[in-house]
């Protein structure tokens, strides 16, 4: 098959910078590592690297100094472990749960005040959101309405009335322990591609058996959660009192990559990290809908947001590279010219005319995943520092049976858009297919990696 072969022979250029690197692990490249870890705790947020393969890959590639870029930036793991480390650090986030976390973590880290601390713990301790007679109406999506029991239901919106009641600072610290706490608390859980629904919900009644398992009480998730963020304020005061190093600032650019990175000066990064969605049809705008739907997103306000992201969804619609950066010819040159990756789009194309894929907008969707992180990658190469690292975490994928090497297509195109390759380091435990893919095709293992390019 010419994709096989296209395939070995783009490995053989790599081969000797594919290394297996015994020191990562699924833990350490996801948000396992941060779970019991304080202050990167708060907020589960599956889609997160670790704050431990942070520290890894700068102390390991020398980087202690300078300013570090993420323009996937999440909940800002690598931004705040950076600034722990004495970098500045600049991310670019578009989901406004990332952006809420990253923003509350930053008044947080920048101090507050013991009267503060005193209100929260007040708060917690006499339970006042039980006395309230007023309410704040828990705002709902089409996709999440019926998420929480009517007794959590409830409590939630006398919680957030109380909670507006508060200084600003307490208020805000409160409403963000509540969006820490919702999937807990709900009849639902995150899964990929959507929100799961527990039987308890009623929802397909007869034909749903899932079982989430425990469905947390409102007053013990809340008082646990602000409990856990006290105590880690205390951890961190202390860490500072007897830490003679000076910490980086953190700053965020709230929007697209897309749009923001064609904003930014020339040369003005010393190091990049990120980890950009994976083009595995996770839908970001469903998975975190409760969040969304809490911070006042509606149902229209959702779908531009789906339509913003990089097409890493079915539902993506191509977008005009060209029309969005004048300057991505270089970018859209080099996807046009990456052999393996117009093969890979033939074959799927010509799987979706046979009707052979399980979703026709699959095509779509590699195809600009691809082209748009071409252009994320060209703009990463303009505005870093020659001679500085950018790593990358990122997974393998597969569809209708082809093994998409997303780490040799993504690293062929950066050297052609002014990175070397360093390394591919791998994991040395490797990932699954879905169980349609193996039904269907058979089992095939996947590579899970952190590529590292070097500006030359």
């Amino acid at each position: 098959m010419e994709l096989q072969k296209l395939d070995r022979e783009l490995y053989g250029s790599f081969v000797e910078k594919i290394v297996e690197a015994p020191f990562l692990s699924r833990q350490l490249v996801s948000f396992q590592a941060n779970k019991g870890r304080p202050r990167y705790r708060w907020y589960k947020y599956k889609e997160a690297f670790s704050a431990n393969l942070v520290e890894h890959l700068l102390s390991s590639y020398g980087v202690d100094s300078g300013c570090l870029l993420d323009p996937f930036a999440g909940v800002g793991t690598a931004l705040f472990a950076a600034a722990d480390m004495g970098l500045d650090s600049e991310g670019i986030e578009l989901l406004p749960i990332g952006q809420e976390v990253i923003a509350t973590r930053q008044l947080i880290e920048n101090g507050i005040s013991q009267s503060d601390i005193d209100a929260l713990k007040k708060f917690c301790e006499e339970k006042v959101w039980e006395r309230s007679e007023g309410k704040v109406e828990i705002q709902h999506l089409r996709i999440t309405e019926g998420a929480y029991p009517i007794e959590t239901e409830e409590l939630m919106s006398k919680f957030l009335y109380s909670a507006l009641k508060q200084p600003n600072t307490v208020s805000r610290i409160l409403k963000f322990a509540l969006l820490c706490i919702l999937e807990s608390i709900s009849y639902t859980r995150k899964d990929g591609q959507y929100l799961r629904w527990d039987y308890r919900s009623g929802r397909r009644p007869g034909t749903n058996t899932f079982n989430k398992g425990v469905i947390y009480p409102f007053n013990e998730a809340i008082t646990s959660k602000i409990a856990e963020i006290l105590d880690d304020i205390e951890h961190a005061n202390k860490e500072k009192a007897s830490s003679g190093c000076k910490r980086g600032s953190v700053s965020l650019l709230k929007g697209s990559c897309l749009d923001l990175l064609g904003t930014i000066p020339d040369e003005k990064y010393d190091v990049i990290m990120t980890s950009p969605p994976y083009c595995n049809r996770y839908d970001y705008t469903r998975t975190y809908a409760l969040e969304l739907a809490l911070m006042g997103t509606d149902n229209e306000a959702l779908s531009r947001l789906r339509q913003h992201m990089l097409s890493c969804t079915v539902e993506n619609r191509e977008k005009d590279l060209i029309a969005c950066n004048l300057n991505w010819g270089r970018a859209i040159e080099a996807a046009d010219s990456q052999q393996l990756l117009q093969s890979i789009l033939a074959y799927l194309e010509q799987q979706k005319k046979a009707k052979k894929l399980n979703n026709p907008g699959i095509y779509r969707m590699v195809k600009g995943y691809f082209y748009e992180m071409s252009c994320v990658i060209q703009e990463c190469a303009r505005t870093i520092k020659s001679g500085g690292y950018m790593f990358m975490v990122n997974d393998n994928v597969r569809y209708a049976g082809a093994s998409i090497s997303v780490d040799l297509i993504l690293s062929d195109i950066a050297e052609k858009l002014g990175f070397e390759t360093e390394n591919i380091l791998v994991l040395p435990q490797k990932k699954g297919n879905s169980s349609q893919q193996m039904g269907a095709h058979g089992k095939d293992s996947l590579r899970k990696c952190v590529y590292v390019w070097r500006k030359k």
